[in-house]
């Protein structure tokens, strides 16, 4: 129970900071009686502190003062004003005060718990005494449903009896009501206007909206580098927001010049105040070495912290890591769990690799049907690899009925948003007839747009067409030059191609050891006419020395995988190595495949079909 002495400061120090009872308001005496009334064990006047350092009532502006004496509040007395506030702070952060979307919500329910009670304080000084830092507080409390039930069109009039008295938080959000037509119809001229008055105060998130406003174009004509001087006003000030769009302004060079070291300095600035977006970004620029050293322990740990807030992207992300094995333990299970995570809130990526889990029984029990219910609400979301996916799971009649047609539509859809694999999909499908009639020509268009955007597969196919005009007229010399572009890849189907090619002389000078090498390449990846090619060298020293062990040991890779020339090959060629082994009996250099019928050691009928 508190002591009426306390009461009695209390109601003193509300009296001279709001010039109560015929008091002349005095909000520096305010303060030293909430500090007196504080030290006696007032329930309320911490967190009336807290507020007033936060809003600079009667003492100098002081954020992290302010959180303290909240946080103070909060944990001796279950105070719902400083409750309240941590909520909003938690969520939108201040200069040097952390973001910490989790715990926010966790305050946020506290205060609901309690009801409007709780906002007693802050009604009363909005109503009764006018003052526009408690107007702007019971608008977010509107605004948020926090304390008050959420209503857009109560939070728009407090912030405007807030803003019209000139209180620079109450204009800043102003503008952002306008911009985002949140209780008032849209007016992004009418945003910008309220956003300049707020930042000519010193107001930093909206001097971060102003450059927010000229990077878009929102009321006022878009100008980058006038919101890159928007944004470094703002970040030099501490503000988290602002830190993070500097960064990936430089980034991507947007209104400055690129300068990736920059980028992950403002973003590391941004993500030590606890900003999820900067704590996100930071996370990718450690997991590729973007400005900084590749670190993907430090890309998992940056990720993992935006991900505990909420941030889809970032939960995304965070399953990708233990997918794969990134920076933390592989776990398939617990990329599951992010990836589930990450689609409760809507993550088009999510949905998608969800998808994919269930497809291939990746931390969850192989589930068809399931797969492409997540391809196909990321696929409607117009997310192109769920396209190309759901595409794949039609043509080959995966989790749903085999339907052609179907693939097209989505391999199309896809391949028009720059989709190279559905680029390469589509150009098969005309190329075979798949789904649509067949057009070797519009198949050659989509190869060449799939090619151009370096797909091994697509260059393969283009270099085919070419070789055998299929679509266009022949050209060995361009098929040379796709297989060869396919090739730098280690595609190995164009690697046999170009041996072909090589070897023969066509559309390209002969050289039989080039030849041998891309055969040897392709061989090593498995590919079966490239080790038939391959073993045919070392057979008849094509580009290498004669060798008929490994001759016999490709022929019979490549008779086991199916080829059909390389399994009577193989048995021509097991003779012979037996008859020139040293010591054998009917050792010979001499015979050939005649001399070795009559003596009939070989089969003179077709091979069978593997």
């Amino acid at each position: 129970m508190q002591s009426p002495a306390a009461t009695h400061l209390f109601k003193l120090a509300n009296h001279f900071l709001f010039g109560r009872k015929g008091y002349k308001q005095q909000p520096s005496l305010a303060i030293t009686y909430y500090k007196g009334a504080a030290n006696l064990g007032h329930p309320q006047a911490l967190g009336v502190l807290g507020f007033c350092y936060e809003f600079g009532l009667g003492v100098e502006k002081d954020f992290k003062k302010s959180e303290q004496l909240y946080l103070d509040a909060a944990k001796k007395y279950n105070d719902g004003l400083s409750m309240a506030r941590l909520a909003f702070l938690r969520k939108y952060g201040r200069p040097h005060v952390s973001i910490d979307r989790a715990e926010a919500e966790e305050w946020a329910d506290r205060v609901r718990r309690l009801g409007q009670e709780a906002m007693r304080w802050i009604v009363e000084a909005a109503t009764l005494d006018n003052d526009a830092a408690a107007q702007y507080a019971l608008g977010v409390s509107y605004h948020d449903g926090i304390g008050m039930p959420k209503d857009e069109h109560a939070a728009f009039r407090w912030y405007k009896a807030s803003a019209d008295q000139g209180n620079p938080r109450g204009q800043g959000i102003l503008g952002y009501c306008y911009g985002e037509g949140f209780g008032v119809p849209k007016d992004e001229v009418e945003a910008m206007k309220w956003y300049r008055l707020a930042a000519a105060q010193g107001e930093t998130v909206a001097i971060y909206n102003v450059g927010y406003c000229y990077e878009d174009g929102i009321g006022v004509d878009k100008d980058v580098k006038e919101a890159v001087k928007w944004y470094r006003i703002s970040a030099e000030q501490g503000n988290a927001f602002a830190q993070n769009s500097l960064g990936y302004c430089y980034e991507d060079g947007i209104g400055v010049e690129q300068d990736l070291e920059q980028a992950a300095i403002w973003y590391q600035q941004s993500a030590e105040q606890g900003y999820p977006w900067a704590e996100c970004n930071l996370g990718y620029c450690y997991q590729n070495g973007i400005g900084v050293a590749k670190n993907d322990t430090l890309g998992a740990h940056w990720y993992r912290r935006a991900a505990v807030q909420g941030h889809a992207r970032a939960q995304h992300n965070l399953g990708f890591c233990y997918q794969n094995g990134i920076g933390v333990d592989r776990n398939e299970q617990e990329a599951v769990k992010w990836y589930r995570r990450s689609a409760e809130r809507g993550n088009i990526f999510a949905y998608h690799s969800l998808g994919y889990c269930y497809q291939n029984g990746i931390g969850v029990t192989a589930n068809e049907q399931e797969a492409v219910f997540w391809y196909y609400l990321s696929a409607e979301e117009n997310h192109a690899p769920a396209q190309l996916s759901l595409g794949y799971c039609f043509r080959n009649g995966i989790g749903l009925p085999k339907n052609e047609r179907e693939a097209v539509k989505w391999f199309r859809r896809s391949a028009e948003q720059g989709n190279a694999l559905a680029q390469n999909s589509l150009g098969f499908c005309y190329e075979e007839g798949l789904g649509v009639k067949k057009d070797p020509a519009r198949a050659v268009f989509w190869y060449h747009k799939s090619a151009r955007q370096n797909n091994p597969w697509a260059q393969c196919n283009l270099g085919f067409c070419y070789a055998n005009a299929i679509g266009v007229e022949k050209d060995d010399a361009k098929a040379v030059h796709w297989y060869r572009q396919a090739a730098a890849q280690n595609h190995a189907r164009a690697m046999d191609k170009l041996g072909v090619h090589l070897q023969n002389g066509v559309g390209v000078s002969k050289d039989l050891v080039a030849a041998f090498d891309m055969f040897r390449r392709a061989a090593e990846q498995k590919h079966v006419s490239a080790a038939f090619h391959l073993a045919n060298c070392y057979e008849k020293g094509l580009g290498c020395t004669v060798d008929l062990r490994q001759a016999t040991v490709w022929f019979e890779r490549a008779a086991f995988a199916g080829c059909r020339s390389s399994h009577e090959r193989l048995r021509r060629l097991l003779v012979r190595v037996c008859l020139t082994s040293p010591g054998s009996a009917l050792s010979t250099g001499m015979m050939n495949d005649d001399d070795l019928l009559c003596c009939g050691f070989i089969s003179g009928h077709a091979a069978p079909a593997a």
